[in-house]
């Protein structure tokens, strides 16, 4: 299957999706019981990827801990007020095994799963996880040199980092700011014989899914991890990436990376890396720091996830108004790279569900949004915008003194065909003005300018917008979607 320049994604949290089903049937559901009108839909949206969330078999020791911390109830039932312990489930990042979780009606199930999407253009997405496992996955009692183990003056010091299992004290899977994960242990990346097991646990992943998304992937850098553990592993990713995509040509890697990693995450062989930069930026609501992150070269705007939302961070409904929340998507997904959507996202949900939990609250959907983005799905279906050349522009002042130029992002996008779009977003609170310099030379007497996202249709002189661009007055957070044509 041919994959466009610039895809999109779809992330499912794949047991609140059969809870939901199982709700609807009346008994549980496994991945069999996701119907294929509902694959469908998603092929007709237009995705290229579905990210199934928490997929693999969780164990019954981080069940446990996820059960019996008094904050995570606390967050849980923030999200469910009539929390159960049947919904309570375990960290889908806290994982036993690499094998499809018998609730989803294990291997077999996701292998007719995956040969279902694929007989629609879909790809599967699966997640990698390799800074920790479970507490009890199989290495631990087999291999438990392959963890970070400490001392009972570590476990006295530190006992948010470490615990005691059996005869031997283990550290929590963590990052270096925070304290550890208590339903994980960290893998020891500095023993080779660790990263040999991690790399054939990527191959057998490999077997069953299109690509992977890799949980935290910058921790097990050799850099952060001696940070984080005084030791100096070898570099990891560039050699495991090779093998993969030797056994599995065209193997997808994403990458969740942090701390203006994303670049070396590329260098390292990641097809995506999550831009987080980006949505910081639009969270900040300043159209300048927006304009200077989207100056960078195609070479590594290509590579990035562009996201409003995730499983990590809050609802896009809850962290923006939706004024906000339009304008910031269309900059978002009408930007290059991988178009990275979440379910519930286009329905409005405001309420994030922990990756610990099986079920979402009942919300109603908000039709505004949902009206919203069927437009921005059709406008992502153009072969324009999936394969087509993008360009930042330049918003000139309207007239001498007015700075509200600044708040305009826009660009342009040419499709082989010769179709052509302009974008343009006021991505500040007040209204504002600006010419928008455009790209093309050849504009004809009269240029039409049809908006995508709403019945507005304007004609101005060619001649006038050659020499001058074309003016745009604009309300707070509004935004054009131009297709653009010689009348």
């Amino acid at each position: 299957m041919p994959t466009p320049r610039y895809p999109s994604l779809y992330q499912i949290n794949t047991r609140v999706w059969l809870t939901e089903i199982a709700g609807r049937l009346g008994r549980a559901a496994t991945l069999d019981d996701v119907s294929d009108e509902e694959l469908d839909r998603l092929a007709q949206i237009g995705f290229d990827w579905v990210w199934l969330l928490s997929a693999w078999d969780i164990g019954t020791a981080g069940r446990a801990v996820s059960r019996s911390r008094a904050d995570w109830r606390t967050e849980f039932q923030a999200a469910l007020p009539d929390l159960r312990d049947e919904d309570i489930a375990g960290s889908g990042f806290a994982i036993a095994g690499y094998t499809a979780a018998a609730g989803l009606g294990g291997p077999a199930a996701l292998a007719r799963m995956r040969a279902r999407l694929r007989a629609r253009g879909l790809r599967l997405m699966l997640d990698f996880v390799p800074n920790h496992t479970a507490l009890d996955h199989p290495w631990v009692e087999a291999h438990p040199d392959w963890y970070i183990q400490g001392t009972d003056a570590d476990l006295g010091r530190e006992p948010d980092n470490y615990t005691r299992l059996g005869d031997r004290v283990f550290a929590y899977g963590r990052d270096p700011s925070f304290a550890g994960w208590p339903d994980t242990l960290q893998l020891d990346y500095s023993n080779p014989d660790t990263q040999d097991a991690m790399r054939g646990t990527l191959a057998a992943i490999a077997a069953q899914c299109d690509g992977v998304r890799c949980d935290m992937a910058m921790l097990v850098l050799p850099e952060v991890f001696e940070r984080t553990w005084r030791r100096r592993p070898q570099p990891f990713w560039q050699r495991a990436v090779s093998e993969v995509r030797t056994l599995v040509p065209g193997f997808c890697f994403m990458a969740e990376a942090y701390w203006d990693l994303e670049w070396r995450m590329q260098q390292d062989g990641f097809d995506y890396v999550y831009d987080k930069p980006l949505y910081d930026r639009l969270r900040d609501r300043r159209a300048g720091p927006l304009r200077q992150h989207l100056h960078a070269g195609l070479d590594y705007q290509d590579k990035l996830a562009r996201f409003l939302e995730n499983h990590d961070e809050p609802r896009a409904a809850a962290a923006f108004p939706d004024d906000v929340h339009q304008a910031a998507a269309v900059i978002a997904f009408l930007s290059p790279g991988l178009r990275f959507f979440h379910q519930g996202q286009f329905e409005g949900r405001r309420t994030r569900i922990s990756p610990h939990l099986v079920r979402a609250p009942q919300e109603t959907p908000n039709q505004n949004l949902r009206r919203f983005y069927d437009r921005l799905l059709a406008v992502l279906r153009r072969a324009d915008i999936r394969e087509g050349a993008w360009q930042l522009l330049e918003c000139a002042p309207a007239w001498d003194g007015n700075a509200t130029a600044d708040d305009f992002v826009a660009c342009a996008w040419q499709g082989a065909d010769g179709s052509r779009l302009l974008i343009a977003v006021n991505y500040g609170d007040t209204a504002a003005q600006c010419y928008v310099r455009l790209p093309w030379t050849d504009l004809g007497r009269t240029v039409r300018f049809a908006d995508l996202t709403s019945d507005a249709r304007y004609e101005r002189a060619g001649s006038d917008l050659a020499a001058r661009g074309l003016y745009l007055d604009l309300g707070p957070w509004a935004y054009h979607v131009f297709e653009t044509g010689s009348a």
